[in-house]
């Protein structure tokens, strides 16, 4: 099913979208990833989410892909007397681990990471921010801060420090045991929430062994200050502007948000924008003017994919969202201004091999002006590299491996077909050409571009570039259809993907 536009769209599940048949409806809407938050989700729904995910894949012989999103670490305030209690500026208010109910003076706080680390004018931001405090004093006996927004504390509201660095893993015991469920469902990305430094990312890395890639959400104050190193070990991204607006000015998110995806985009690497991008359509069937502006910026600025939470999981109108958000995307990427946009991002040059390959798979398709441009690949790093370049015409992946598939449906511009690997030079470019001629990628006269490793099927390998025309029966020039074997055009080969055992 081509799409049409390059931006990719990831819709979150939940009750609003779980309903038989529901998902296939949201998927020709548009999406083409499917979120599941394991913060709400148990393990039998995630089971039955994903199954529900490859079942649609399989009918509609595509690749869809599944991002499991796991919690990461929250902290919580205590319980109060009365359920709740009222804390006025200028008041002084504490912290301690005695576990006893909460007044207006003082509540428990059962973390005791935060005692350890926390330091005097670090501030505290309870209730996603709508009351603060500053630390004034950490002692033997707890937290002692200063209010300085006031308003009504109650029962297990969250706690977030945005000047602290915790000395605790990103994967809490819930995360670990969520995250061994999504394994053994196959998900395709692990979303990891509340990422600190680069250890974090590593330290999920070597627990996933290459069976998911890792997309680490960037989303606290002390992932922004080492975002080069978590770049340099995530596998993609996610801008969660919603807790990042929480911990960090709210003002500095947009300008983050292209810092992020400037430096993602540069490292050849996915970058998703996440969170209210088009929020009042949770119970509204239309969106406002300045999120239609917002989901257009992010499309104007080459994010890999936006991605919806609430109003696909929860909301009145997911379908009319997903709709919604596909037709700002294909109205942005067909605005005259698009190409100045996303060009408007120099990419640094790879001194590799691949790197120069898909750069001059790039100069040849805008200098000939070629309709699409093929790129064999087992592991999806040679597509990346081409999606890097943000080409103006299609990238199809051609690949044997239904799992890279799966991971490339999150990636900008690629459109994923599953095939074996060909026999030699000559198969390659006719089952190439094939596909794009069958897939209506390219027609009669027009070229394409090929990319490919030799020897052929060698993972990494990607060290030579094809250019090919293709005549009216959808081969390469010169090739009679009587010279292949089945006395016609090469069949487009698409294995069916496989589904969750029950």
């Amino acid at each position: 099913m081509r799409r049409h536009r390059r931006v990719k769209i990831v819709a979150t599940l939940g009750p609003a979208s779980s309903a038989p048949g529901m998902l296939e409806k949201l998927f020709i809407a548009g999406a083409d990833v499917f979120r599941v938050n394991m913060s709400h989700t148990s393990a039998d729904t995630a089971h039955g989410l994903v199954r529900q995910v490859r079942d649609v894949a399989a009918k509609h012989r595509c690749s869809i892909g599944v991002l499991c999103d796991l919690q990461g670490p929250k902290f919580r305030l205590g319980e109060f007397v009365d359920g709740r209690a009222l804390v006025q500026p200028g008041e002084i208010f504490k912290f301690d681990q005695s576990g006893t109910p909460g007044t207006s003076q003082r509540v428990s706080l059962p973390h005791a990471a935060i005692f350890e680390s926390v330091e005097p004018g670090h501030m505290l931001l309870i209730d996603d921010g709508k009351l603060r405090m500053r630390v004034i004093e950490v002692n033997g006996a707890g937290v002692v801060a200063e209010v300085v927004t006031g308003g009504i504390l109650s029962n297990r509201k969250g706690i977030s420090m945005p000047d602290t660095v915790l000395p605790i893993s990103s994967l809490t015991e819930k995360d670990r045991a969520d995250l061994d469920t999504s394994l053994k469902l196959g998900a395709d990305w692990i979303a990891l929430s509340f990422v600190q430094r680069a250890e974090d990312i590593i330290e999920a890395k070597k627990i996933i062994d290459g069976r998911a890639a890792v997309l680490a959400k960037i989303e606290k104050p002390s992932a922004i200050d080492e975002i080069d190193d978590i770049i340099a070990a995530g596998d993609g991204f996610m801008v969660a502007r919603g807790d990042l607006g929480v911990e960090m000015p709210v003002e500095r998110v947009p300008g983050l948000q292209k810092q992020i995806t400037r430096k993602a985009r540069g490292a050849g690497k996915p970058i998703v924008v996440a969170t209210q991008m088009l929020e009042s359509m949770t119970t509204s069937p239309m969106p406002t003017r300045a999120e239609v502006s917002d989901v257009a910026t992010a499309v104007f600025d080459g994010a890999d994919a936006i991605m919806l939470s609430g109003e696909s999981a929860v909301g009145q109108y997911p379908v009319e969202t997903i709709e919604m958000m596909n037709r700002i995307a294909r109205s942005v990427e067909t605005d005259p201004s698009y190409d100045a946009y996303v060009h408007a991002i120099e990419v640094p040059k790879m001194p590799t091999g691949a790197d120069a390959i898909a750069a001059a798979a790039h100069a040849i398709s805008s200098t000939l002006k070629v309709a699409a441009i093929l790129c064999y690949t087992a592991t999806g790093s040679t597509a990346l590299r081409v999606a890097r370049e943000r080409p103006n015409l299609p990238v199809i992946g051609l690949t044997p491996i239904a799992r890279t598939a799966q991971r490339l449906s999150l990636v900008w511009g690629i459109e994923t077909v599953l095939t074996s690997d060909p026999e030699d030079l000559a198969h390659m470019v006719r089952k190439a050409t094939s596909i794009a001629y069958e897939g209506g990628f390219v027609k009669p006269g027009e070229g394409v571009v090929i990319t490919c490793g030799v020897p052929l099927g060698s993972p990494g390998a990607t060290n030579m570039i094809r250019l090919a025309f293709v005549d009216e029966h959808g081969l390469p020039d010169g090739h009679s259809p009587d010279y292949i074997p089945t006395g016609g055009k090469v069949p487009v080969e698409r294995r069916t993907l496989p589904k969750i055992a029950s």
